[in-house]
């Protein structure tokens, strides 16, 4: 029998991938959060991180979730979901305010933030996070908490995520599909580098490149908070593609050939073996060397390493990044993605696996849990205090609700 009257000390989170949609249960402890269950299923109805297919996302989630549901026997009705895709646009802002009484107050840090995050937003995108970088009084910079300092003019520096509204609200039409609340919807990129990234890296200066199945999301963090976010439309589906192209092969062949015997380089390879690769219409499987797989992968991921870096360089950020490069996502677990991200951004390179959780903590020691564990530990993050959802299961369309409450308006005002 499953164990609902814990519901409330569980955090899951629902990294909705494009090859893949993961579940990770947590369960609240004094000292954080223990891993108690994990739910993978691939992924049909996503492309570049976007929903293509409500029906086949809803059924992918339905199976990660039932999965996970089953190792941690427990019910899940409440989830924090990742979003990414081309779509997402991040930008810093900037706002002034006087402190009030000359000492900064709770209400000082809000009105201020507001003050920052006061910019024009289209109407067809939506403020998913407002992270403060950092707080400046009467000209003293670099502060992180500003509360109950004494000063006459308090700034703030904010960094502003946004996403086409669409693409949100088809990720929560998703989830409510399911059965499930979604409590918050997190940048993929941010969730991960809660998992992967360590305190002292985030202050010296550190790249996170997360290369998912169908995005590559690059997050760039100095003096403790976050510098820059953006989102590639390029990932590890397009190098089994081109596998797939090149080689003849069906495309879950691809897959399962580029796991198995791909190297990011040709240069990086040991032994030039000669492979089997199944073909297509039912013609006979053919014998190809390893060398030509590598040389086939090497250009796409020479190709998203190198707009990494292109956005490093747009955002003026290249010599703010001295702990040099982290990086995760199912496909950086490819052998010599590391040597070749090290010779692309000549900085150090390591592989981020998760981390900061307890309980089953080997299972999700691969880069592929990276952002389904860092939405486990942003709920943690969140604390209890959040237990209302801010994103509901809709009850009518937003027009209608409109319409109702201009009609009680119009007639409140004549009777």
């Amino acid at each position: 029998m499953r164990d609902v009257a814990r519901k409330d000390e569980l955090i899951v989170g629902l990294d909705i991938g494009t090859t893949k949609i993961c579940a990770i249960v947590a369960d609240r402890r004094e000292s954080g959060v223990d891993i108690v269950g994990i739910g993978t299923h691939p992924s049909k109805g996503l492309r570049k991180g976007v929903v293509v297919d409500i029906d086949a996302t809803v059924t992918s989630i339905k199976h990660a979730v039932e999965e996970a549901e089953l190792m941690a026997d427990c019910e899940i009705t409440s989830v924090y979901a990742g979003i990414a895709g081309s779509h997402i646009r991040a930008f810093n802002s900037h706002g002034v305010v006087a402190v009030k009484d000359h000492e900064v107050s709770e209400n000082d840090v809000k009105r201020v933030i507001d003050a920052a995050k006061a910019v024009a937003i289209p109407m067809d995108r939506e403020v998913i996070h407002v992270i403060p970088q950092e707080f400046i009084i009467d000209d003293q910079d670099g502060i992180r908490e500003p509360l109950g300092m004494s000063g006459v003019r308090l700034e703030a520096k904010i960094h502003i995520v946004t996403a086409a509204v669409t693409s949100a609200q088809n990720i929560v039409k998703c989830a409510n599909k399911a059965g499930l609340n979604v409590i918050d919807i997190v940048l993929e990129p941010l969730a991960s580098s809660l998992a992967v990234v360590a305190d002292d890296e985030r202050d010296l200066g550190v790249c996170l490149i997360d290369i998912g199945g169908g995005t590559t999301d690059v997050a760039v963090f100095a003096d403790g908070s976050i510098k820059h976010t953006s989102v590639l439309g390029l990932g590890g589906y397009h190098v089994s593609n081109d596998i797939a192209v090149g080689l003849r092969t069906p495309f879950d062949e691809a897959e399962r050939i580029k796991k198995k015997f791909g190297v990011a380089a040709a240069r990086y390879l040991a032994s030039d073996d000669v492979i089997t690769v199944p073909s297509v219409g039912g013609r006979r499987p053919r014998e190809v060397s390893r060398k030509i797989l590598c040389e086939i992968i090497e250009p796409r991921m020479e190709e998203i390493l190198c707009l990494a870096r292109q956005e490093l360089a747009k955002a003026g950020l290249e010599e703010r990044i001295p702990s040099g490069v982290v990086l995760t996502g199912g496909c950086s677990a490819l052998e010599g993605v590391g040597e070749l991200a090290e010779e692309i951004f000549e900085s150090p390179v390591r592989l981020g696996m998760p981390m900061h959780v307890g309980g089953l903590q080997d299972v999700v020691r691969s880069p592929m849990y990276a952002t389904g564990v860092g939405l486990v530990l942003h709920g943690e993050d969140q604390g209890r205090a959040r237990v209302q959802s801010r994103f509901r299961i809709r009850d009518g369309s937003i027009f209608r609700r409109v319409k109702q409450r201009m009609r009680e308006w119009f007639y409140g005002d004549m009777e």
